[in-house]
């Protein structure tokens, strides 16, 4: 199952495509990544990168991956994709590919990404995958498309808008315990309910104000099909289960 994104964004289209395509802005506002860094570019062969997420402090996690964008196309939109691989093998996420999606309309540019992956170890990666990760993944690529927004819209840096989430999570949680210590566990339940309803405050970035289902059928462009994947552990990387246009 491809995990798909969308945002709304109101913002230029130039300054949109910098903060991602720029690995030391992209980096910033992207949960899933703790650092992006561009390989040494070999003319006429697609750009190389690597990536790392730390997932503790003494333990990060590395892969390595091509991209291409096309910045300029005949219908105003813009798109780039990616073939993506990590060799480390306490990574569950061996290898995938996916794809960005820049479509102007009236109202803003309608941000949105679509990518699949190939997890490891087998029966149990596959299980841990389904039940944990992929639903990981797809709230972090929400959030952080929200926190991007945030800071294209309202001018609110993505350090900022990290401790606004954590701020109000926190105050949440707060609220929940004091419900019961003052008045018992049903009244702990019914501010937990809230908490989890209401929603966030307007400079608090949330997945939950990005699309996570197509609109339409959504197709991976065909930019992907020119890409060869980095080494990895297997031979032919996962790629989107959408048709291409």
């Amino acid at each position: 199952m491809s995990l798909y994104i969308e945002a709304l964004i109101r913002a230029d289209i130039d300054d949109l495509w910098a903060r991602t395509q720029e690995p030391g802005l992209h980096q910033r506002w992207d949960l899933r990544f703790t650092e992006i860094d561009y390989l040494p570019a070999v003319p006429g062969e697609p750009q190389s990168f690597r990536y790392a997420t730390r997932v503790l402090p003494f333990l990060a996690i590395a892969g390595t991956g091509v991209s291409a964008g096309e910045k300029r196309r005949p219908d105003g939109t813009r798109t780039s994709a990616l073939r993506f691989a990590s060799p480390h093998p306490l990574s569950l996420l061996a290898e995938g590919s996916g794809y960005w999606r820049y479509v102007p309309t009236g109202d803003g540019i309608r941000f949105l990404t679509g990518y699949d992956y190939r997890p490891r170890w087998g029966r149990f990666g596959a299980l841990a995958d389904r039940a944990v990760l992929r639903p990981l993944m797809g709230w972090a690529t929400a959030w952080s498309f929200d926190r991007l927004r945030l800071w294209l819209e309202r001018g609110i840096t993505p350090e900022r808008g990290l401790v606004h989430g954590v701020g109000e999570a926190v105050a949440r949680a707060l609220c929940v315990a004091a419900a019961w210590a003052l008045a018992g566990p049903v009244a702990a339940l019914v501010v937990a309910v809230l908490a989890l309803v209401l929603p966030p405050l307007p400079t608090t970035p949330a997945a939950r104000r990005c699309l996570r289902t197509p609109p339409e059928r959504a197709r991976a462009p065909r930019l992907l099909d020119a890409l060869t994947a980095p080494e990895s552990p297997a031979a032919h990387p996962a790629a989107p289960k959408e048709q291409h246009a």
